[in-house]
């Protein structure tokens, strides 16, 4: 059963899930103050993806409790490569200030020379970034505009089993067309409107220690309408929702259950196939790069593969009409955490 949401406190005087379920729109209020667990499993990011046809880039600011985290990745997709950068922020358990809400409240970090700064603006948001050592010092720099039209996103409050105080509340906006500049050592990168577009994941939460997710995000064009879309699942209770959801011209259009199955040979090996319990989202993905990290320090361990690619294949909407996908950019990931 998909229970949705309403409008209210994310959590209750206990400091649980006040209700689980999923939406599209803010309507839980998010309050770091009311969560009953400690600092240390408290997880908070915002991460941006923003992908053309032939580049992307992806910027993170995470304040994960022990350990926060400064993050910009550049794809070549032409070429096929990947190049990550990052800073360590030791300890920051809330110093970072993220704010509360996926719709007000500005982020600025800088650290070991880099800058990650998210502003809001009127109709939509501005992501600054200079990062003088990536890539072993060619640098990157550049800013983006990205335009927010009133339109749906994807809402989910997510509980673990066996942890009352542990829950994950996150927001993932698709379709956010990109306009702006970056440099990549000597040459300027384009992103126009009309051919790149970005996605933010919003998360905040109290997690537990081991989990493993799989998450895939695209946006773009199929013909003249814009669409996108989240699947995902792994870690949680999702017995009340499910995060699948497609996006056709700022509407949203709410799935079951999707399974990832990815190549035998490994997760840049083939394609990936994804699969739906009502045979509503039926896709492909075939792979490009894959944006592997991963870092083992004891009882911190982490193990990612995202991986970039075109996806094609058939969803069904809601009124039952069948929508096509060819070569749609957009990636998928397999993440193992022990944090």
């Amino acid at each position: 059963m998909q229970t949705k949401m309403g409008a209210g406190p994310l959590l209750d005087a206990r400091g649980q899930l006040a209700e689980r379920g999923w939406a599209t729109a803010e309507v839980r209020r998010y309050d770091r103050a009311q969560i009953a667990a400690g600092k240390l499993r408290i997880k908070e990011w915002d991460y941006y993806c923003i992908l053309a046809d032939a580049f992307g880039i992806a910027l993170t600011v995470a304040d994960n409790g022990y350990l926060g985290f400064l993050g910009v990745s550049w794809m070549d997709l032409a070429a096929g490569t990947a190049i990550n950068d990052g800073a360590v922020i030791p300890w920051p358990m809330g110093r970072m200030r993220l704010p509360e809400s996926a719709d007000a409240g500005d982020i600025e970090q800088r650290r070991g020379g880099m800058l990650l700064r998210f502003r809001h603006e009127p109709g939509g948001r501005r992501l600054t970034v200079e990062a003088p050592n990536f890539g072993g010092g060619q640098g990157l720099a550049g800013e983006l505009w990205l335009a927010q039209p009133p339109m749906d996103r994807m809402v989910i409050a997510t509980p673990f089993s066996g942890a009352p105080r542990a829950f994950y509340y996150n927001q993932k906006i698709n379709c956010l067309a990109a306009e702006g500049e970056i440099r990549v050592g000597n040459t300027l990168h384009r992103f126009s409107p009309d051919r790149a577009f970005g996605v933010l994941d919003w998360g905040r939460g109290v997690w537990t220690y081991d989990n493993v997710w799989y998450w895939g995000s695209a946006s773009g064009m199929a013909g003249e309408r814009r669409i996108g879309f989240n699947i995902g699942y792994g870690f949680g209770d999702t017995a009340a929702a499910s995060e699948n959801m497609v996006f056709v011209d700022g509407t949203a259009h709410k799935l079951d259950r999707i399974a990832f199955h990815m190549p035998a040979g490994g997760p840049d090996a083939g394609p990936w196939r994804f699969t739906s319990n009502d045979g509503r989202f039926e896709m492909t993905m075939d792979p490009i790069v894959n944006r592997h990290h991963s870092t083992n320090l004891g009882l911190f361990r982490t193990v990612q593969d995202q991986v970039f690619g075109r996806f094609s294949g058939r969803i069904i909407l809601d009124d039952g009409s069948a929508l096509d996908i060819a070569g749609l950019t957009g990636f998928a990931e397999e993440v193992r955490n022990r944090w």
